[in-house]
Order: structure tokens, then C-alpha cells, then sequence
């Protein structure tokens, strides 16, 4: 063996060594080592959205910034982004980063530039129109993520700063008579690196585009937890959690998000308190469980929360009245839009109960305790000899419903079915998708989705929003432009609550139900035993002429086409892993 090949193998040997040694050094050091299942990657921007100067004598080679970076300074010269203050004017401009994303920036910065380097004001926008706010009017604020901030740049360096949820980017020049060359400006995606298992396509490429965009959004709240939003709300939010959980199981399969998430509200909630301080998310937290061990079959980790859901189950039985009515305290809680009809809250509430009971039966029987088993039977008897009014709201029609107080056929045809997609909410509006197709509506649900869901699409959203109302749409700007003298800009002027204007989460996770809602009555896959052990399909076209996607199992993925005949009988084809039963329907 020649000296060049020993030199060779000592090297490698070497280096595997140190490898090995790295994690073990450094917990030597720090013995408090918190690991993220995050990676991140760098995006650079896709378009120079506004200059502050458009003579090019302030804002030099802007379009050069939009060139691929590497994320090194180096060097050497080149034609590169330069910003130009004199004493009264502040050189900035706009950047796009091509759709919605939670980190920060990176900017790289060139051998040209004085020791010490200015200061830049950064501000992330999910909206143009954000990007150009003060922090602290129009509803902009640093809320559980800083997204107007100021830094100062190093030298023939680079910086790496900021974690919001954001497209878009302002960076203006602060300081007076001062010039700043930055050779690169990219945003910095932190993301979970998982496969997108489930799948969904049709005809109709405005619905492929709401199932993905559906799941893209719980996708950049898969965080170390479950976030509600990225910007803001950027919290472990039970409730909101479920349609979020739905998504996952249609799109991503079992994540270990939805456990850590989950246990972490359990942990942080001793009985008998509430979950966020709200008596629903705690009733949201046991159907998740349900659904949860129904897609994945997961039996010890259901058994390790036995002792909270039978507490629970045993609390929530004490809040119903003499004759059958729910009386919970608490934050009483739907959503934001019902919120001020204290009717339509009671009846969801009544629902929520009836829907808990349920569940809790189901998990009970699984987890071998009759004796809790029979008191959500007993306590579901009694709840169902009060049955509340629809209060003319979709959320409580939608409730109602689903827990089987009104039959969907009424709630749809009264409720639901009236007003087009006015009175929707983006968070229950999953819950009013599927009531409507529980009455058989299912027409009806896929033409709310293109209209209500599609025109956050049409005003430029790569994620879904918060809240949104139809309404809206009328003279308004998209958010992806500067907004047109005479038109209406959609972030800075609505939103209630707890979300007026720019506060407003244009990435809300809750917003999703269509992803799940397509795959479960479209595609048609419904899991009827845990861990999808058996799945019947029955789907429903309606206006469709085919529509084909995947469905995760823990035994692998099913595959699955329909197709409509010239008799108009749909042919169904399929792939399935030998331990998942298919029942075609």
C-alpha cells in the first residue's frame, strides 16, 4: 500500500472520528441539548417588487439581488445591489420571495462597504401592503415574531436574522449620506423535510390548487409543534388544531407533531382546567385522540393518555344540567365570527358534548374501561333530550349536524345551503363542508370551496387566511401588489377581534379543511377501523369528470382513480397494501 493511500485512509479515519465526537464534545460542554426536526432552505427572491427610487441613481442593480445566491461574501467586485442615502431621502425596496414562507432573512454583503457597515430597517410582509406599515398602526406588530426590526450589517459578511411567516420583504436603508452593496438577500425557509404522501388531482385545477394550498399551510406550521399561524399565533391552539390534524393525515401521514403537540396541552392543563382556557378545545383534544388512533392504530400511545381522558370524560359529565343541558364554563368558545351569537355558541357547545361522549365511548371500550364507556353513553342519552336551536348559524348548523341533534339533511337545506359562502368561517367552515355533505349535498360543499377557498387564490394568497369573508372581494387589490389608487386594500382594511388589519395571519392552519374534505368525500376514502385496517370508498364527483390522488396508511400507500362513464356510472381503480381491506361503495 503506497504512502498517498494510507494518507488517504488516516484522513478518513480522522474524520469519522471527529464526527463521531462532535455531539458528545459538545455535551460535555452543555449539557441542556434541545434537538429541532427542522432543516432549512435558502429561497432567493423571484421579484423586485417597488423601489424607493426609480431614477437608479439611489437603488443601484436592483435586479441584480434576484440572482441565485451561495451565501458567502467573497472578494471580489461586482455589479450588485446598492443602496444610496443622502441627508433626506432613505433608498429601499421590495422583494418577493414567490409564496408564503416561516423564517428569516439572510443578506450577504461585499468587500466595497465601510467598517462598520449601515444599518437597515427589515420588514416581512405576508402582504405587500404590510411590508410598507408602522409597526404598531394599522394593526402591524411584532407579536410572537419580530417582523419589522433593525440591524446593523457586518462587513464583507453575512447575517442571518428574524423568524416570522412572511413572502415578502422590505429592506430600507437607514442611515443618512450612507451607501450599503449587498451581494445576495435570500429568505431562510425552516421547514419539516417530509414527503407529501397523500395526494389529490381532477379536472378542475382551481380545486388541485385549494387541496395543496390546503396542505402547504399545515405544512409550514409543522414546526417543533403545531402552530395556528406562523406570524402570528404561533401557539399550540387545540381546537385550531384538528382541521391541522385532519390535513396531516390526509397529506403526511403519522408525524410525530401531532403527539408532542398534543401532549404538550395535556401537560400544561391539569384537570380540571381547560385547554387555552376554552371548554371546546378540551372537547376538540379528545375527538383528535379518536381520530388520531383511528388513521394510525397507535394503541400504547392512546393507552398513555387513558388516566386525562377519563378525568376528562368524568368532568365534562358534571356540566350537564337536570334536563339534558350542557353548562360549561370556561371560555365558552366556536369561533371568532360566531362568537357574539351566545345561541349559536350553546348549540355548538351541546353538540361538541354529544360528539365527545361519543368519542370517549369509543376509546373507552378500546382501552378496556366499561365503566366510563357506559357513563358517555348514559351521559349522551341525557344531552340528546335538549336539542338547541340553530340560531340561524352555520357553525351551530354545521354542529348540529355533525353530532346528530338535527338531521344534515335539515341543517343543509335551512342553513348551510342559503346565502352562497356568506356566514362562512375558515376554521369551521371544514365543519360546514362536512354537514353539507352528510346531507347528501356534496355539489354544494365543492362549489362553497371553489368560491369561498378560490377567491383567497384570486387575490393572490399562496397560503389560506385566518378568517376571510366573501364580501371582501368587492374593488379589493391583491396582496401581492402594490395596492391601485381607487381599490381596497384587503389586509390593512379588515379583520376582527382579536386580528383587525394587519395583525390579520394570512397562514392559518385551521383554514385547511378543504385538503382533508376533498380526499374524504371526493377521492372518497373513509377509514372505518384503526390503523386504516379498513377503508371504504365512496366517492363523489359531482361535476367532475375524473379525479385520481394517494392516501397514507401505516401499511403504506393506497392509490386510487374514478373515472365517469358515458352512462355517467363511475369506474373505480385502485392499489392497496395487502393488510388494508378496501370496500368500494
Amino acid at each position: 500500500m503506497n504512502n498517498k493511500v494510507l494518507l488517504i485512509l488516516l484522513f478518513i479515519s480522522i474524520s469519522v472520528c471527529v464526527s463521531a465526537q462532535l455531539p458528545s464534545m459538545v455535551a460535555s460542554a452543555n449539557q441542556s441539548i434541545r434537538s429541532t426536526a427542522l432543516t432549512q432552505k435558502l429561497l432567493s427572491p423571484v421579484r423586485v417588487v417597488w423601489k424607493s427610487d426609480e431614477t437608479g441613481t439611489k437603488v443601484v442593480n436592483a435586479e441584480n439581488i434576484l440572482n441565485p445566491g451561495i451565501g458567502q461574501a467573497d472578494l471580489n467586485n461586482g455589479q450588485y445591489l446598492t443602496l444610496i442615502n443622502d441627508k433626506e431621502s432613505k433608498a429601499g425596496l421590495i422583494l418577493d420571495f414567490g409564496c408564503e414562507i416561516q423564517g428569516g432573512i439572510e443578506i450577504v454583503t461585499t468587500i466595497n462597504n465601510q467598517n462598520p457597515v449601515g444599518h437597515v430597517r427589515i420588514r416581512l410582509g405576508e402582504s405587500v401592503s404590510e411590508t410598507m406599515s408602522e409597526a404598531g398602526t394599522d394593526g402591524a406588530t411584532n407579536d410572537h415574531a419580530m417582523r419589522d426590526f433593525t440591524v446593523q450589517l457586518p462587513w464583507l459578511g453575512r447575517l442571518l436574522v428574524g423568524e416570522s411567516g412572511f413572502r415578502f420583504a422590505r429592506i430600507d436603508l437607514l442611515d443618512p449620506d450612507a451607501k450599503i452593496e449587498l451581494k445576495e438577500i435570500s429568505a431562510v425557509l425552516r421547514y419539516r423535510d417530509i414527503p407529501y404522501l397523500g395526494s389529490f388531482a381532477c379536472n378542475d385545477e382551481r380545486l388541485n390548487k385549494i387541496w395543496m394550498t390546503g396542505a402547504y399551510t399545515v405544512h409550514l406550521n409543522m414546526q417543533d409543534y403545531l402552530w395556528d399561524g406562523v406570524k402570528r399565533d404561533r401557539l399550540v391552539w387545540v381546537g385550531d388544531m384538528h382541521p391541522e390534524v385532519m390535513t396531516i393525515n390526509s397529506v403526511f401521514g403519522n408525524n410525530e407533531v401531532v403527539p408532542k403537540s398534543l401532549d404538550l396541552a395535556r401537560d400544561l392543563t391539569p384537570l380540571p382546567n381547560w385547554m387555552n382556557g376554552i371548554s371546546s378545545y378540551s372537547m376538540w383534544w379528545l375527538l383528535i385522540q379518536r381520530d388520531w388512533y383511528y388513521y394510525h392504530g397507535d394503541l400504547q400511545y392512546l393507552k398513555e393518555q387513558k388516566d386525562y381522558i377519563i378525568g376528562l370524560l368524568n368532568l365534562l359529565s358534571e356540566k350537564i344540567d337536570e334536563n339534558g343541558k350542557e353548562m360549561l364554563d370556561g371560555n365558552r368558545f366556536l369561533d371568532w365570527p360566531s362568537s357574539e351569537n351566545q345561541e349559536a355558541v350553546h348549540a355548538g357547545l351541546q353538540s361538541m358534548m354529544v360528539m365527545s361522549f361519543d368519542a370517549g365511548a369509543d376509546l373507552c371500550e378500546i382501552l378496556g374501561d366499561k365503566k366510563t364507556a357506559k357513563l358517555c353513553k348514559t351521559s349522551v342519552e341525557k344531552l340528546k333530550k335538549h336539542v338547541p336551536e340553530i340560531a340561524g348559524s352555520k357553525q351551530a348548523a354545521a354542529l348540529l349536524a355533525m353530532s346528530g341533534l338535527v338531521s344534515p339533511q335539515k341543517a343543509n337545506t335551512e342553513v348551510l345551503a342559503k346565502d352562497g359562502v356568506h356566514k362562512m368561517s375558515t376554521f369551521y367552515g371544514y365543519y360546514m363542508l362536512k354537514a353539507r355533505a352528510m346531507g347528501g349535498d356534496y355539489q354544494g360543499a365543492m362549489d362553497n370551496i371553489r368560491e369561498y377557498w378560490g377567491a383567497m387564490l384570486d387575490l393572490g394568497a399562496t397560503t389560506f387566511w385566518e378568517d376571510f369573508d366573501i364580501d371582501w372581494t368587492k374593488n379589493a387589490a391583491r396582496i401581492d401588489e402594490l395596492v391601485p389608487e381607487g381599490k381596497v386594500d384587503v389586509h390593512k382594511t379588515y379583520g376582527g377581534y382579536c386580528y383587525e388589519q394587519y395583525r390579520h395571519s394570512f397562514c392559518h392552519g385551521w383554514a385547511s379543511g378543504p385538503t382533508s374534505w376533498l380526499t374524504q368525500y371526493v377521492l372518497g376514502l373513509n377509514v372505518m377501523e384503526p390503523a386504516c385496517r379498513k377503508i371504504r370508498v365512496e366517492p363523489h364527483l359531482g361535476d367532475l369528470e375524473w379525479v385520481k390522488g394517494t392516501f397514507p396508511t401505516p401499511y403504506g400507500v393506497v392509490t386510487i382513480e374514478h373515472r365517469k362513464q358515458a352512462d355517467g356510472k363511475v369506474k373505480t381503480t385502485f392499489d392497496a397494501p395487502k393488510s388494508v381491506k378496501v370496500i368500494i361503495d
